[in-house]
């Protein structure tokens, strides 16, 4: 069923929530962006909002930047897109944009958006930019977000701006290996608009901002005292594609991991529940040690591993008749990453085995090839559950071994083996 984003998670412009300006650009400065200088165009940031204004000197005649459909701003909310687009260029000036207008009827759609994640997905790598949201789960759009990770691009999206009211989930941000992204002001201090929760990631400025607009909206084509996690999340996705630009052998994982890793520390030591693990930080992102790839993501249930369900190739197996045993590593997270999932070959007449390596942290179980999902009703899991073992019959066949988080930690790196013997 068609359904209506809520596109505002932006706009609290003259609120009073908003300090007062300390300079032109401070956000540039308080993300370390006027440090070092910003490359020329490399991975792309693909903004998925209302049209941008084609017209306005920051975008007019302006290299590498493509308009993915026909874009419109008339209606009342449709500066966003352009705002948050001017935003994304205040810290990457010569990135590679592209911009999905998805609000044909002045309101974003989900439909819409989702087919811009899917259009935008084609120039993978790439960071696609979210600056919206709606309290709805909806399927469509959470498949074109994992269709966009699968196909190797980093999804950045705003956290929302339900602080003040009990910070209630909001989608596409809160879906898994999203990363989340809450608003600060010039203090480094949390806005206290933005919403927070176990999936924020990051932070960066989102109070007192300026940014280009229509000039319906705003005869100067600028507008200032803008705020919210909209405009924070541009300024991540503009940061992750100039690190994924100057550092580009990293995976998508890697870059979220990398961004998470490095970000400046404002509150408790390591991760809060207002700041997620900081502001982000492009210096220290720049510079930082690479971190171990996470393989095979996407691979949270089933139907993202099993060739024909999401994807037509799936992910590749981890054994097979050539090579029963394997092993692989790879890493958990509770809010963005709480299963691993890996397709395996059971040979005929043969054991195969699942054990993990992790402090304790994480543990494997294997479920059976009649396996829709790991989490299906307690009748089908007696069925497909097997435990740490599964013995293969004549002809042999295909099982799942699942990772998961035992409880002992938030989060996990591991090292799976699987083996196949004859008992």
């Amino acid at each position: 069923m068609l359904r209506f984003f809520i596109v505002l998670i932006a706009a609290l412009c003259g609120s009073g929530v908003a300090a007062a300006a300390t300079g032109p650009d401070w956000w540039s400065h308080d993300v370390g962006a006027d440090q070092i200088a910003a490359p020329g165009p490399g991975v792309p940031i693909a903004i998925i909002d209302t049209g941008v204004d084609p017209s306005l000197p920051v975008f007019a005649g302006r290299a590498n930047t493509t308009f993915l459909n026909d874009q419109t701003v008339t209606g009342r909310d449709e500066f966003h897109g352009t705002a948050v687009a001017s935003v994304a260029l205040s810290i990457y000036p010569q990135a590679a944009l592209e911009s999905w207008d998805a609000s044909p009827t002045s309101q974003i759609l989900d439909l819409s958006a989702a087919q811009g994640i899917v259009t935008a997905a084609a120039h993978c790598p790439a960071v696609i930019n979210l600056s919206f949201g709606g309290a709805s789960f909806d399927q469509a759009l959470e498949d074109s977000v994992v269709y966009a990770q699968h196909r190797g691009c980093l999804i950045v999206a705003a956290a929302g701006n339900g602080g003040l009211s009990g910070s209630p989930p909001v989608y596409p941000a809160g879906y898994t290996h999203v990363l989340t992204v809450g608003a600060t002001d010039q203090n480094d201090q949390v806005a206290m608009f933005s919403t927070s929760g176990t999936g924020i990631d990051l932070t960066a400025p989102g109070v007192s901002m300026a940014g280009s607009v229509p000039l319906s909206h705003d005869p100067s084509g600028t507008s200032t005292g803008l705020a919210g996690t909209s405009f924070a999340a541009p300024i991540v996705s503009a940061a992750a594609a100039w690190i994924w630009t100057l550092r580009p052998t990293l995976d998508a994982s890697q870059i979220f991991a990398l961004l998470r890793g490095t970000a400046r520390d404002i509150a408790a030591s390591g991760f809060d529940l207002q700041s997620g693990f900081g502001i982000v930080n492009i210096p220290a992102a720049l510079t930082a040690p690479a971190p171990a790839r996470d393989p095979q993501e996407p691979n949270d249930d089933i139907d993202e591993v099993k060739p024909g369900a999401l994807f037509p190739d799936g992910q590749p197996a981890l054994t097979s008749s050539v090579r029963p045993s394997n092993g692989i590593a790879g890493s958990l997270d509770q809010a963005e990453d709480p299963h691993d999932l890996y397709r395996v070959w059971v040979p005929p007449n043969r054991v195969v085995r699942a054990t993990v390596i992790s402090n304790r942290t994480a543990a494997a179980r294997i479920w059976g090839p009649d396996t829709v999902s790991v989490a299906e009703p307690l009748a089908q899991r007696r069925r497909d559950l097997k435990g740490p073992l599964v013995r293969g019959g004549a002809k042999g066949d295909v099982a799942y071994v699942e990772v998961l988080l035992t409880g002992a930690g938030t989060s996990s790196r591991y090292i799976l083996s699987v083996t196949a013997s004859k008992r």
